[in-house]
C-alpha cells in the first residue's frame, strides 16, 4: 500500500500539483497569454491512444513491469521541460510525452496493486494508498514555490525530474513482484461462453457496454472532471486574478491538497461502512459550492481559502469513489482495463474544459464564466455517479476467492469424498 502511495505521489500526482506553480513564471518570462497557457489541459487527451493498451498491459504482465516504463521515462520530460527556449510549441509537445506516460505512474497502475490486496477495508486502503500524493502535494507546494522564486522555473524543473526518479524506484522496491491478474473464467467470460479462453479487447469492450454500471460511471467522471484544468493549472492564477498577493495565492493553493487528503480519507472510511453512491452524491457535490464561491464577488482570504478546500475535499473522494466502484461492480481480472476508459472520460473532459476555459478567457479575460458552468456540471457527475447505486452491478461483490480462474469441473466418486 505504502507503494502505491509512493508511486502515484511520485508520478503523475506531483507533476498535477506543480503546474500551477510554473504556471506564472513561465508566462512573465516568455510572454504567454492566459488562455495560450490553458490550452495545457488538452494534452491528456493523447492519452487516449496509449490508455486502453496501458490498462490491457496492466491486467496481463502485473503493476511493476508496467510501472517500470513509467519510472524511467517521467524524470527525462521534466529535464526537457527545464532547458525550454520559450517557445510554447515545446511546451505543449513536452507536456503532450508526459501524458502519454503519465498513466504508467499513476491510479490506472498502482490502484491494482491495492485492490488485489485488500477486500473488507478496501476503501480505507484505497484512501490510504491515495493520500501519499495530496500529502506529498502539500509539503511540496510551498516548497516548491520558493525554489522557484529564488532559483528560477529551470531549477525547479530539475528538482521535480530528480524526485520522479528517486521515488518512483523506491515505490517499485516496496510494491515487490505483482503477478499479472487470473482473468479468464471470470463473470464476464462465462456471460460471453468464452470461459477458459483468451478474449479479445474488442470482446471485453462489448460486454461492458451493455453494463450500466459502466456507463454511468464513465459519464460520472466525465462531467465531475470537466474543471480539471482549473485544479490542475489554473487555481493560481484564479486565486490571485481575486486579487491575493503571489505569496498569499501559493498558501491558499496548498489548501487544496490538504482538503484533497482530508476528503480522501473521510471518503475510504465512508466507502466501507455506506453504500457507495450516497458517499459519491454527497463528497462529489461539494465542488460546485467552491466553485460558485469562487465566481462571486466576495474575494476575503477566509473565502478563497474556504473555496480551495471544499474543491480540494471532493477531488479527494473523486479518486476512491471511482476506483472503488470499479472494483466492487466488475470483475478485479479487468480492473485496469475498465479503468482504462474511465480515465479516457476524465481526459476527454479535460480537453473539453481547457477549451471552454481558453474560450471564455480569451472573450472576458477573467474566469467566472467558466466556474459557472464547472459548478453546474459537476453536479449532473455526482448524480451519475449516484444512480450506479440503482443499477444492476456487472459483478458481484468480489472477494479475493472470486477472481481464480475456473479450473475443469469433475464429480467426485463416493470414495474420493
Amino acid at each position: 500500500m505504502l507503494g502505491a502511495g509512493l508511486g502515484i505521489a511520485f508520478g503523475a500526482a506531483l507533476n498535477h500539483y506543480m503546474t500551477n506553480l510554473f504556471g506564472p513564471a513561465m508566462i512573465a518570462e516568455f510572454g504567454w497569454t492566459k488562455a495560450q497557457f490553458a490550452l495545457i489541459g488538452v494534452m491528456p487527451l493523447a492519452t487516449m491512444l496509449v490508455i486502453p493498451f496501458q490498462g490491457r498491459l496492466t491486467d496481463r504482465f502485473g503493476v511493476r513491469l508496467s510501472a517500470a516504463f513509467g519510472v524511467v521515462l517521467l524524470p527525462l520530460t521534466f529535464l526537457g521541460l527545464s532547458v525550454m527556449s520559450g517557445n510554447i510549441v515545446h511546451y505543449f509537445a513536452i507536456t503532450f510525452l508526459q501524458a502519454l506516460i503519465a498513466m504508467l505512474v499513476g491510479t490506472l497502475t498502482y490502484t491494482r496493486a491495492v485492490v488485489e490486496k485488500f477486500d473488507a477495508a478496501r476503501g480505507m486502503a484505497l484512501s490510504l494508498g491515495m493520500t501519499v500524493a495530496p500529502l506529498a502535494g502539500a509539503i511540496m507546494t510551498p516548497i516548491m514555490g520558493g525554489i522557484i522564486a529564488e532559483h528560477g522555473w529551470r531549477t525547479g524543473y530539475q528538482v521535480m525530474a530528480l524526485l520522479t526518479g528517486l521515488g518512483g524506484t523506491l515505490a517499485l522496491l516496496l510494491i515487490g513482484k505483482t503477478p499479472p491478474a487470473a482473468r479468464y473464467g471470470t463473470s464476464e467470460a462465462i456471460e460471453s461462453g468464452t470461459a477458459g479462453t483468451p478474449r479479445s479487447a474488442l470482446a471485453d469492450l462489448r460486454i461492458l457496454s451493455r453494463k450500466p454500471a459502466f456507463l454511468l460511471i464513465v459519464i460520472g467522471m466525465f462531467f465531475c472532471n470537466f474543471p480539471q484544468v482549473l485544479v490542475g493549472s489554473q487555481l493560481q492564477l484564479v486565486v490571485t486574478d481575486s486579487g491575493a498577493p503571489a505569496t498569499l495565492a501559493t498558501w491558499i493553493v496548498s489548501l487544496y491538497a490538504t482538503g484533497v487528503i482530508i476528503g480522501r480519507f473521510a471518503c475510504g472510511l465512508a466507502l466501507d461502512k455506506v453504500s457507495a453512491h450516497w458517499v459519491a452524491i454527497v463528497a462529489l457535490g461539494l465542488p460546485a459550492v467552491g466553485f460558485v464561491a469562487l465566481a462571486s464577488p466576495f474575494d476575503a482570504p477566509w473565502i478563497l481559502g474556504g473555496s480551495i478546500l471544499m474543491v480540494g475535499l471532493a477531488q479527494g473522494a473523486e479518486g476512491d469513489i471511482g476506483a472503488y466502484l470499479i472494483s466492487r461492480n466488475f470483475d478485479l481480472g479487468l480492473y485496469s482495463f475498465i479503468f482504462a476508459f474511465v480515465s479516457c472520460a476524465m481526459f476527454v473532459a479535460s480537453a473539453v474544459g481547457s477549451l471552454v476555459l481558453s474560450q471564455t478567457l480569451a472573450w472576458t479575460d477573467r474566469f467566472d464564466t467558466f466556474l459557472t458552468i464547472a459548478a453546474v456540471l459537476t453536479l449532473i457527475g455526482a448524480l451519475a455517479f449516484f444512480l450506479t447505486g440503482w443499477a444492476k452491478p456487472a459483478h458481484p461483490e468480489v472477494h479475493e476467492s472470486a477472481i481464480a480462474p475456473l479450473g475443469p469441473v469433475r464429480v467426485l466418486t463416493g470414495d474420493e469424498i
